[in-house]
């Protein structure tokens, strides 16, 4: 730890240490990082995997904790966050993104100025890179509608690589890079096609109007808890299994939507974890239905 931090002072590089990651998630929960980076530019990402890769220190990257649930220890090692890494551009008919540009703020941005295809991503309040990763969607749309190509970093190999749509293997909530931590997300370019701006957006405040409806976006979460099955929708599942206002310490199951579990206060991550099992175990002996966790869960 001594000699990374003796590296990053030789190239000028800022730490943080002892970093509350509950500040930098939207679960508001986690115990504290030994180190934090925050690279602004794809070339300080690079050196700095490259730098850890070296130390043999244990790492993560994570964007901005929108789908992440931290430890209460906190984590051991260096936690590396892509928010500053965050710039955008608009080429003819197509979009670049860094991963670590906020997915609501470009889809935005894009579907103002009459683009279709982006209006899914407004309301998901985690980064491109996050997006990409996880194939993020609602209400009908998808990165992978709309995603051309990644750059990515291959920690492994110390080689930035580049891959068209096919090699993402898209799925539901799912791309390569799950199976490949060593890939780290660097940027994507993404397909623009102009439609009807008026038309695109009313859908936009369509949406926006259901979440604020539909969702408790008053408290703390990390978004959908669970994936879901196939054939089924795990907010109803849980609904019907009687589950809305379980409770673990201060993890509550959503009396606004079951598929939510929601920091109510003073929620620890044992809490949630605690209560996820609850509502997966419930679910299954009901109605025979394995659910899966959406959310990543950052260890010591």
């Amino acid at each position: 730890m001594k000699a990374f931090l003796a590296q990053c002072k030789g190239a000028r590089i800022p730490v943080k240490a002892d970093l509350p990651l509950c500040e930098y998630s939207t679960f508001r929960i986690g115990g504290k990082a030994d180190l934090a980076l925050f690279p602004t530019t794809v070339e300080q990402l690079c050196l700095q995997l490259a730098m850890l890769a070296q130390s043999g220190l244990r790492y993560t990257v994570i964007g901005n904790g929108s789908n992440v649930l931290f430890s209460d220890a906190g984590y051991r090692g260096v936690v590396v966050f892509t928010t500053e890494m965050n710039g955008y551009r608009f080429d003819r008919d197509t979009l670049y993104a860094q991963s670590g540009a906020s997915l609501a703020r470009v889809c935005n941005d894009v579907s103002k100025q009459g683009y279709e295809g982006f209006a899914f991503g407004c309301g998901i309040p985690g980064t491109v890179g996050g997006g990409v990763y996880m194939n993020a969607g609602a209400y009908g749309g998808q990165i992978s509608d709309v995603l051309l190509s990644t750059e990515y970093y291959d920690c492994a190999k110390n080689q930035i690589v580049k891959i068209d749509h096919a090699a993402h293997e898209f799925d539901y909530r799912h791309s390569i890079f799950e199976d490949h931590p060593e890939y780290v997300i660097l940027s994507s370019t993404f397909a623009l096609r102009q439609g009807n701006a008026q038309e695109i957006m009313q859908k936009v405040h369509e949406q926006a109007a259901s979440r604020r409806e539909k969702q408790p976006l008053n408290f703390p979460s990390a978004g959908s808890t669970f994936k879901r099955p196939t054939g089924y929708f795990a907010g109803k599942l849980i609904e019907d299994a009687g589950l809305k206002g379980e409770r673990v310490g201060g993890a509550v199951v959503s009396q606004k939507h079951a598929g939510f579990i929601v920091n109510e206060g003073g929620a620890t991550a044992a809490d949630v974890l605690a209560l996820v099992e609850l509502v997966k175990a419930r679910v299954y002996e009901q109605f025979g239905v394995s659910l899966e966790c959406e959310f990543k869960y950052v260890g010591e």
